[in-house]
Parts: C-alpha cells; structure tokens; sequence
C-alpha cells in the first residue's frame, strides 16, 4: 500500500474579481518529492503556493495535510517588521535549542546573524529567509523564488543543501540550472489548471510544446467540424422534412466549446531596436581603481567593442554594479583613465527598479516619461519615433487594460521587470545595460530576452547570477572575486569555470618563477592534504562554536522549571546537548590527529 500523500488538494477553486485564477485543482505532494512550479507570470504560481501553504482560503474545495506531519512556507517577500536582527527574524518561533541549526545554515549561506532588518539588503533578506526554513523541522518546504537577489556562490550553496535533504519541497524560481539540478517532479499552472509531469524541469519546455502543439491540433479541428455541421444545418434544410435535431444541438455544443475555450498566453512583443551605430570602440578602461571600504577594482583594463556581450559575474558586494556605473561613465574611478566611444545611446535596466514609483499607474509610468511622452496628449507613448496609444503598447507587454491605471504596487515582481523593459525598449539605443535583468521572469519571457539580445545590433553589458543565462548570451565574462581583483574571461559561466583552474595555474606559476632563488630555501611541505590543510585551520573555530553551544544548552537546562513546565522542550534540549558533546569530542579528536600528521 502506497503511503498517505503529506499535503493534498482537492477541488481547489480560486476567482479574482470574477474571473477563476483556478477551477478544479487537485494535487499531493508525497514525502521526498522534489516539484518544481512553473508558469507564465500573472499564471497563480505564488498564490497556489500560499495555499498549499494554508495562509490563503480557496474559494471552494479542501486542504489536508496528514496527522503529524508539518508544512513550512517560504515568502517572496517576508515581512521583517517587529524583529531586530536577522537572526532574531530567522529564529522566531524555534526553541533556543534549535538555534545551532539556523547559525549552520547562516554560515553556509555567508550570512551575518547581526545585521539590523531595517539596514538589510534584499539579498540579506532572502538569506535569513531561506535559514529560516531550512532551520524548521517541517516535512515539506514550500519555497518562492529562493534564488531570488542571491548570487552565484549562495545559490550554489542551496543548490548543494537542498539536494542533500529527504525532506519534500516544492520550488517556485526562474534559475534553470537551479530547477534542472534539483527537482524530479513538474507542476505547470496554465490558465487555471495545474498539469503535472513526474519528470522534472529538463523535460518541461519540450512537454509545453507538445502540449500547446495538441491543443492547436485539437482547435482546428474543431473549427473544420463547426464549419461542416453548420454548412449541413443551413444547406440540408430543403432536402429533409425535418431536422435531425440532435445535430443541431451537438453544433450548439460545439460553438460553446469554442467560445469557452481559453487561448494561450502568447509572448510579449518585445523589442530592441537598435539606434544609428555606436563608433566601434564603445569603451577602453585603462589601469582604473576603485575602493570604498576596500578596493573594488584594481589596475583593472578592459576594451569593450561595438557588438560585445560582456557579463560581470560574482558574489553580491563584490562592486559589480559599482564597475558597470563606471563602464557607462556614471561613476569615476579614483585613479586609471575611463574613455567612452563616441554616439553612444544608451539604454539602462535597474536591478533596484528605482525608475518606477510604486504610487503611479502603469499609464502615468509611461506617458509621464519625458523620454516617452508626447508633450499635449496624454495617451500616447513614443515608441521609437512613432506614436503608440498607451493601452496598446502596454497590451504588447500582456498587460491588460484593466492593469493600465493600476497601481505599480500591485505588480508581481515579474510583471514590474516587464513594465521596465517596455520603457527601455521604447527607446532606440545601441548600447544596453542590463543590471540583474532576468529576477522574476518566467521562462518564456526569458527564452524571449535572451533571443532578442542575441538579435540586438548593439553592444550589451549586464550583471546576472543566472549560469543558464550567461551561458546562451554572454561572449566575455569579467569574474569579480573580490579584494579588487576582477578577471577577463571569453565566453560565458561555463567557460569561465573551465578557465578558471587553468588561470589559477598559471598565477601560482609567475609567483614561484617570480619568486626565483628563495624557493629553494621554502619551508618543508606538511604531510597534509591540501584538504586537511584547510580542515586544521577550521577545526578551532568549529570547538569554538560547539563549546559555545553546550553553553546555551546547559544554561537553558539549568531552569528549574523547564522539566516540569515544558517537558517536550526539556527532552529536546538534552537530546541536543548530548549530541554537542559528541561532535565536541569527534572535533577535538579529529585535531589531534590532524596535529600529529602536521607535525611530523
């Protein structure tokens, strides 16, 4: 007999303002299930997800999730208000024993338990969150866009953690290469209905096609039926008496169907089109400089030339937007000499989005442009030189015109980095800077952007943490690997890492060739591995950190009253300290041993 399902939906119906965002889902999710969600932006993936989660009400049908078993919710955007650190935000609603789990997965993630919530970046945020769940003991983690603002190296991390786990999870995220490496399972949500596929995301976009392709199959053949049921109901009147009335009414039938059939979503008709050409060298960075608290670049050069797909890569705070503001001319170096080329039309996508303002319509954010508006009519847009009418335009980039005098808060993040690309592209250009572009796009929109940067006459720079990205549109990668130093690489992230031990080789080559007669006089080499090198040098400050935690755990069991009052936390909190003090002594061992192999 099959185990009991640790979440089911049955029935599900969800309307918005009277259309049905879902009708009839039924779904389970089984322990150890790895299910990525996917859809079109706008489709109901996060709010399908809140109610899997149980914080939203369907409409109608039900939610059982099985005795004993817990369910852990993952925000795209938590709320950190009432909450000081981001520690004491990660920890909120765990036992002090439970504590050591959420400092693990901060420490993998690179995350600092002291930073303030109100100072934290959106990538901080998102690293609380994620060591917030994976800090709880649910059965089933449910995760929107965990990728989110985190650079290469954390989601790499995750990556890592989240393949390792048995718990069940189901992932919503427009990273490829995160959802093809992770998940076995694929729900598609698709015009109110939720298909699923026990394959995982390798397979989706070839079971998408074939998908649509039967449905147009389907659509035409109905049309060709409708079309000859209706000839017979017209011209087969004056050869019979009477009508066969049962024809009449399956012609009935199927010009409902036709009518209540729900067409694809199609892709947004976007553009870029390029303006006069840019001289050929677009920029030259000769020896530039740049530090704040430490150095972000140094002795950095770079040609950029008219056509180039240049990528900046590398961990967040490393100056990547700092070096691209530089590029463009926005920012001088402190030393070196930054020289841009000459009729250059730049076209700029923030990361931040700071050119919406959340308070505007998605009209008002277009026609109040002055690069965009057209001065004594407020309902057209230029669009590269040609008039637009602003519901037009926004229906170019699936917006509805019931969306047009929304608010810009009400978007989705994937619908805000839509409204951005559509004042960008309205605009011609022959230079785009693309900073973090690809954050909350569906797949389809950046099978799209991907196609149309590849298309694109000009030069294009861009920051992005997306591998699949990078690999099918850059053809330079600048790798920012902090402490000022910022490598040139051809091609994309693949390229980049298959380079990257080779150019390690040759560094550590010119050092010893530099070094010349003293390498004779080296110390003698340690009769460790490289590896257990590495794991001496941690092994103090992993005592440190045990010890630390026996502290907390003995000072909490001191209470006199935690046996009687809480007894469940009781036995939880001895369980931990017991296992404290055998990783202690399994650490302290495991030095002494490395120490010996060190010393002789």
């Amino acid at each position: 007999m099959a185990p009991s399902p640790i979440l089911t939906l049955s029935e599900i119906m969800l309307t918005f303002g009277g259309h049905p965002l879902f009708d009839g889902v039924e779904l389970t999710v089984h322990a150890g299930e790895r299910i990525c969600l996917v859809g079109r932006n706008g489709s109901g993936k996060s709010t399908l997800l809140k109610v899997m989660a149980g914080i939203m009400e369907a409409d109608a049908g039900g939610r059982f999730v099985q005795p004993g078993m817990a369910v852990a919710y993952m925000a795209q955007d938590p709320d950190f208000s009432g909450f000081e650190t981001l520690f004491d935000y990660a920890t909120d609603g765990l036992d002090p024993a439970d504590f050591y789990r959420v400092e693990i997965a901060m420490e993998g993630i690179k995350l600092s338990p002291d930073i303030r919530c109100v100072d934290a970046s959106g990538g901080e945020r998102r690293r609380a969150a994620i060591a917030q769940i994976l800090a709880s003991e649910a059965d089933l983690l449910l995760l929107d866009e965990p990728t989110n603002h985190l650079d290469i190296e954390a989601i790499s991390w995750l990556e890592g953690h989240l393949g390792q786990i048995r718990k069940a999870f189901v992932l919503i995220s427009h990273d490829r290469a995160f959802l093809r490496a992770l998940t076995r399972t694929t729900l598609w949500v698709d015009r109110g209905i939720v298909r699923r596929q026990n394959t995982g995301f390798e397979g989706f976009e070839e079971w998408r096609d074939k998908v649509f392709e039967d449905e147009d199959m389907q659509r035409h053949k109905l049309k060709r039926l409708i079309k000859a049921e209706a000839r017979w109901a017209v011209e087969g009147i004056s050869g019979r008496r009477k009508r066969n009335m049962g024809r009449v009414r399956r012609l009935q039938d199927m010009r409902a169907q036709k009518t209540a059939e729900i067409k694809q979503i199609g892709s947004a008709a976007m553009v870029f089109e390029g303006g006069p050409k840019s001289g050929r060298l677009v920029v030259e960075a000769r020896e530039i400089y740049k530090a704040y608290d430490k150095p972000i670049v140094q002795d950095f050069s770079l040609r950029v030339m008219r056509g180039d797909r240049i990528a900046l890569v590398g961990p967040n705070g490393t100056g990547k937007t700092t070096l691209l503001k530089m590029l463009i001319g926005e920012l001088e170096p402190d030393s070196g000499e930054i020289k841009l080329g000459t009729n250059l039309s730049l076209a700029v996508f923030d990361q931040n989005r700071e050119a919406l303002d959340p308070k505007q319509s998605l009209w008002d954010a277009l026609t109040g442009d002055p690069a965009l508006g057209v001065s004594g009519n407020n309902d057209q847009v230029m669009v590269r030189g040609n008039p637009r009418h602003v519901v037009g335009y926004l229906k170019d980039f699936l917006f509805s015109e019931a969306q047009a005098r929304a608010p810009i808060s009400s978007l989705s993040g994937g619908e805000k980095a839509r409204l951005l690309l559509a004042r960008i592209m309205a605009q011609e250009s022959n230079v785009l800077i693309l900073d973090e572009p690809t954050n909350d796009l569906d797949v389809e929109t950046l099978d799209l952007l991907q196609e149309l940067i590849n298309d694109y006459d000009g030069t294009v720079i861009l920051v992005s943490h997306d591998r699949d990205f990078l690999d099918r549109v850059a053809d330079t990668t600048i790798a920012m690997e902090g402490d000022g130093n910022a490598i040139v690489y051809a091609g994309g992230w693949s390229d980049y890492q298959s380079q990257r031990g080779a150019v390690a080789v040759e560094a550590a080559a010119k050092a010893k060739k530099k070094a010349g007669p003293q390498s004779k006089t080296a110390a003698p080499k340690s009769g460790l591995s490289f590896k257990q090198e590495h794991r001496l040098k941690a092994l103090p400050d992993v005592i440190s950190k045990l010890e630390a935690e026996i502290g907390k755990l003995e000072t909490l069991m001191a209470d006199p009253d935690l046996f009687t009052m809480h007894p469940e936390k009781f036995q939880k909190a001895s369980d931990a300290l017991i296992a404290r003090h055998d990783m202690l002594s399994d650490a302290e061992a495991e030095w002494m041993e490395l120490e010996e192999l060190n010393a002789s």
